[in-house]
């Protein structure tokens, strides 16, 4: 058992999990995306991405088909079934031939040069029933940004189908996993939402554990080292690559995590074989101590106004999700349910709050309203940790493992309908998503003597 998931459970999850979960392949870069729908019957938007004309127009059109897919509310239809051709930004599509090969929208778009070497990227996106168009946009960026404007297109085609912020345009920093069960390598390790362009961030000297974003930055995260005689808090910042460390502490530091204003960290200390909530003011670099119980508190995560925080504790007797206000007053209790519950992570619209459980012989991925009402299990499996929320709000990340294989990345949507592996083709455990990189854009262009209806 890897040591980081045995120091962030401290002890309150006993795997003794023996079902047997379907897993499959990891998908390699460049390969179709599958994404595994049950629980209903989910009917996804035909949608038709004409691949760009100009510079890698036929990539760009890959990436946003497959952000569309593994989102589960689109089915990106086959290009080779496309009637109509030669389409331009500076027509209409011809509505007819789309309706009749079944498309529900129709988009296309074109990379256009510019004198100073950055590329124009613009789209436009049509209902091809009403004969309206529902947005057009264009980014600037460098040819070399061509893979995430296709991602930041992607979110904004979801946004206005859906009607849901995006979540496309994003990162995921993790452990990534390497070596033998008796040598085992574990790396910082961060990569585009759809698991391309991983880059590591650490050597493999040291355990890794607990990565987290702060969700007013995303180019800061903090994680937990662990070296022969050490464990430290650092914080990282991705655009400069500077380290820093939160000082020496007095015992095993545990599972950091950011308020989502940035001023804060909650973490947990293991003391003279207690372990308790701590929160640290970063400016000042004072901490305070807010669980005194004799109990194994661990796992905070702040509500999105920082006013209250969400954490794990055996203090009943055994794991179970409690609340408390951000100065530690007002310690309740949450989960009704039997199983053991471990790392809560509430969700940045602050509606749910989402927990690994152990019952059954399984470990499953759920969600419970702050107060411990509508509790749902999204995911269940033979070994399953760490949910963690897209920015949206919409989708959860966690980490899966099939009995006697490797660990591996997953998401599922909040219907539970909707479960794919995640992009990236290795080991990894602990995910955190980012938020969005940028702000969606509000105005999307839809309007004018050919704009659909609001």
């Amino acid at each position: 058992m890897r040591l980081n998931r045995l120091l962030a459970s401290v002890a309150l999850m006993a795997m003794t999990a023996t079902s047997v979960t379907a897993q499959t392949p990891p998908p390699q870069s460049g390969d179709p995306v599958e994404v595994e729908i049950d629980q209903g019957v989910l009917r996804p938007l035909q949608i038709a991405v004409v691949n760009f004309t100009g510079q890698n127009g036929s990539d760009l059109g890959n990436v946003i088909r497959a952000d569309l897919r593994r989102s589960g509310y689109f089915e990106p239809m086959d290009p080779a079934s496309f009637v109509e051709t030669g389409l331009t930004l500076a027509n209409a599509p011809n509505f007819p031939q789309w309706t009749s090969i079944g498309a529900q929208a129709v988009l296309y778009g074109a990379v256009s040069p510019r004198p100073d070497g950055r590329n124009d990227f613009g789209f436009r996106l049509y209902d091809p029933i009403r004969q309206c168009q529902l947005a057009s946009y264009q980014f600037t960026a460098t040819p070399e940004q061509w893979r995430r404007i296709g991602h930041k297109i992607a979110d904004l085609i979801y946004q206005r189908m859906t009607g849901e912020t995006g979540l496309f345009d994003s990162r995921v920093v993790f452990v990534s996993e390497s070596g033998t069960q008796l040598n085992r390598l574990s790396r910082l390790a961060i990569s585009d939402q759809d698991g391309f362009n991983p880059v590591y961030l650490t050597q493999g000297d040291e355990i890794i554990m607990s990565p987290r974003f702060s969700l007013s930055d995303p180019n800061e995260i903090t994680y937990v080292a662990l070296g022969k005689d050490y464990s430290r808090i650092y914080l990282y910042n991705l655009s400069t690559g500077r380290r820093e460390s939160l000082g020496e502490f007095d015992g095993q530091v545990l599972a950091p995590r950011f308020s989502n204003d940035g001023t804060k960290m909650a973490f947990s200390i293991i003391r003279g074989g207690n372990t308790d909530v701590y929160v640290m003011d970063l400016s000042s670099r004072q901490t305070r101590r807010l669980t005194t119980d004799p109990g194994i508190d661990t796992s905070p995560s702040f509500s999105p106004d920082n006013s209250q925080i969400v954490f794990t504790s055996d203090r009943s007797g055994s794991a179970r999700l409690y609340v408390m206000r951000a100065d530690g007053t007002g310690q309740r209790a949450i989960a009704r349910g039997g199983g053991l519950y471990t790392a809560p992570n509430w969700s940045p619209r602050g509606d749910l709050i989402a927990f690994t459980k152990q019952g059954g012989g399984r470990f499953s991925t759920g969600v419970m309203r702050p107060d411990g009402s509508g509790e749902r299990i999204l995911s269940s499996s033979y070994f399953e940790e760490g949910p963690s929320w897209a920015p949206n709000g919409r989708y959860i990340m966690f980490a899966r493992q099939s009995p006697g294989g490797d660990t591996r990345l997953w998401t599922v949507d909040l219907s539970g309908r909707v479960v794919s592996q995640a992009g990236y083709n290795g080991r990894g455990s602990d995910p955190a998503w980012s938020p969005l990189l940028d702000e969606q854009p509000s105005n999307l262009g839809g309007g004018g003597p050919d704009g659909c209806p609001t």
